[in-house]
């Protein structure tokens, strides 16, 4: 697959946990919160969602400086959780 492709497969990912973060939020808001299990998801999709993005912001840069996007890799959450880009 081509580095678009593959963005493209990534920011479909995005895509998909933002949908599903955007649900338990509001399952949370009306049901005045979430039980421990979807407390226990949406957390691991705020990690995910910082992991897509980071991957995404490495393979974009790497295109942009004439290297390969395919070396970029995922990296562990206590590198990406919270980043502010």
């Amino acid at each position: 697959m081509n580095a678009v492709g593959r963005n493209d497969e990534i920011l479909d990912t995005i895509g998909a946990l933002v949908a599903e973060e955007r649900a338990l939020r509001n399952r949370s808001s009306r049901n005045l919160g979430l039980g421990d299990t979807e407390q226990e998801r949406l957390r691991a999709v705020e990690v995910q969602l910082d992991q897509c993005w980071d991957l995404l912001r490495q393979r974009r840069a790497k295109s942009e400086f004439g290297e390969n996007p395919d070396e970029a890799a995922v990296r562990p959450p206590g590198e990406v959780e919270g980043y502010q880009g």
